[in-house]
């Protein structure tokens, strides 16, 4: 019966203590936007996180498209839209 008597005002403290960080968490905007964090991790902004060393050049001209094959890379057929 002792632990009892331990026990209760024990569970009383740490229930309040539970609603007043519950209330303190809403007031100041803790639930205010549950949907942001999971679409912002969608977002592409790693750019700015890779070191200059660590970037691999990317060429300035396109030269190299204007002369690609005008066929089927796979068995190099024209595309039935060049037939003539």
């Amino acid at each position: 019966m002792k632990i009892v008597m331990i026990l209760v005002p024990v569970m009383l403290i740490l229930v309040t203590l539970g609603v007043v960080l519950f209330s303190w968490a809403v007031k100041n905007g803790q639930y205010d936007d549950l949907d942001g964090p999971a679409h912002r991790i969608l977002h592409d902004d790693d750019k700015d996180l890779i070191p200059d060393d660590a970037k691999q050049a990317t060429p300035k001209n396109t030269a190299h498209s204007e002369q690609a094959p005008q066929g089927n890379p796979v068995d190099n057929e024209p595309r039935e839209d060049q037939t003539s």
